[in-house]
């Protein structure tokens, strides 16, 4: 079994914009010091929650940078480098490797997208070949990608074909597909759960990490969670966990990642509008989204202070 070093919390960051929309670094260090602080234990940068697809190679590249610099190699950083044209991913691959980034992920090329698992393996190992000693995750997210193949699959074939794969980004509500990928080969790969109103599902097949868009909002609910689990609680565990997916309908309810990014503004960490075609909430939804996230108690579950179960 390897050694797994991506478990707990990782966050997947946001990257912030300025009013007129160009990317604005200069609150990432306090974003990073508020995750490290509440018990995130890695990030994960230029994702669908960092607008990654939206960005120009060149802002993705400088988001990238800030973040690693910030967090000085307290905790890990995995960049993601998928690119519709596998020569940028490449490229973007050997920049994370450049500025010290634990490791890299990727998506795979949407517009035109692998017709199969193989041509699928194929462009994973092209990306990855540009940085070949450096851990190298799938992002697998089909409901936004449209690229759906049985992961374990994958990973039958990734010994030889894809040497450096260190785990799955598993975006998909597939619980049994999640497990079965967690025991290949007596847990040989690491598999990052990514559907966060689902991670106590996760941790009963055993799951160890996760990557979440809102550990950003509600780390020590999260965390919550994953102690009273340890701790064999399962009624505070589901307590907990209906929070969450109490919070997350919510944010669904006014746009998703919109929502998720517009309330970090709310929690005094404004990382500015969405990048177009997202729309950026208006101030009267902000609003009202607020005081539907008071309604459940979510500002009483920041630093210091216990979610209610």
């Amino acid at each position: 079994m390897a050694t797994n070093v991506y478990e707990g919390l990782i966050a997947a960051v946001f990257s912030p914009m300025s009013a007129d929309g160009s990317v604005n670094l200069q609150i990432v260090p306090r974003i990073v010091e508020h995750l490290i602080r509440t018990g995130v234990r890695g990030l994960y940068v230029c994702g669908t929650t960092g607008e990654g697809a939206l960005l120009t190679s060149r802002e993705r590249c400088d988001v990238a940078q800030a973040y690693v610099a910030e967090v000085g190699g307290r905790i890990p950083v995995i960049v993601q480098v998928g690119h519709d044209s596998l020569a940028e991913a490449r490229q973007l691959a050997q920049h994370a490797q450049a500025i010290g980034a634990n490791a890299i992920a990727a998506v795979p090329p949407v517009y035109f997208r692998p017709p199969s698992l193989d041509i699928l393996v194929d462009c994973l190992s092209e990306i990855s070949s540009a940085v070949p000693d450096m851990p190298f995750f799938f992002y697998h997210i089909p409901r936004l990608t449209g690229v759906s193949v049985d992961i374990f699959d994958l990973l039958s074939i990734a010994r030889k074909r894809l040497p450096a794969l260190a785990g799955i980004k598993y975006s998909a509500p597939t619980i049994d597909g999640l497990q079965a990928c967690l025991h290949f080969e007596q847990g040989r790969y690491t598999i990052l759960f990514g559907c966060d109103e689902m991670l106590l599902s996760a941790l009963c097949v055993s799951a160890k990490g996760a990557v979440g868009s809102t550990y950003n909002l509600a780390p020590r609910l999260y965390l919550g969670i994953m102690e009273a689990f340890q701790c064999r609680d399962m009624n505070r565990a589901e307590r907990l966990q209906e929070l969450s997916v109490q919070m997350v309908r919510i944010l669904y309810r006014y746009g998703g990642l919109s929502a998720i990014k517009a309330t970090m503004g709310l929690l005094g960490l404004d990382c500015g509008p969405c990048r177009r075609p997202l729309q950026t909430l208006p101030g009267d939804q902000i609003e009202a989204l607020g005081q539907d996230l008071e309604r459940i108690g979510f500002f009483t579950w920041q630093e210091g202070e216990n979610p209610p179960a």
